[in-house]
């Protein structure tokens, strides 16, 4: 899998985080900090990232800020992207399957690299649901990226 990974900071848990999806297979797409030259401000990088997942360059994003927050709002503002900040496995989990989401946004303070596996884990072994509510909802989400607010 293609993944994009922005990063606003150098930090240890961001370069667990590359290495990881490496060990796991997955070709690593870097923006930010973790690419030298790259713009390393976290509305720049999180929405390069993001790019690439709407456009097809990338399946998936992880997107990387201090607390997540700004990673997030970034990522979310680009139309066909769904990011989820998950401080956990169980959001994680609970993001892929309700929310289909395709970028996993991160904080660099309160993600550890054990809890970084835990939620790499539950992200990768996530599935979009197939209940008949749960697609509306991302439909609905879909509508509201084109601008239209009505179904």
């Amino acid at each position: 899998m293609r993944i994009s990974v922005s990063s606003d900071m150098d930090e240890p848990v961001a370069r667990a985080l590359v290495a990881a999806l490496r060990d796991r297979g997955h070709e690593v797409r870097p923006h930010g900090a973790l690419r030298s030259g790259g713009d390393p401000q976290w509305a720049v990088c999180s929405e390069a990232a993001a790019r690439e997942v709407a456009d097809g360059a990338a399946d998936q994003a992880v997107v990387c800020c201090w607390t997540g927050t700004g990673a997030s709002i970034a990522a979310n503002k680009v139309p066909g992207v769904r990011a989820a900040l998950c401080t956990d496995a169980y959001t994680a989990d609970g993001a892929r399957r309700w929310n289909d989401a395709n970028v996993l946004a991160l904080s660099l303070r309160l993600t550890s690299e054990p809890l970084l596996t835990e939620i790499l884990d539950a992200w990768f072994a996530g599935e979009p649901s197939g209940d008949t509510e749960d697609r509306q909802n991302v439909d609905r989400v879909r509508i509201l990226d084109h601008g239209r607010n009505r179904l």
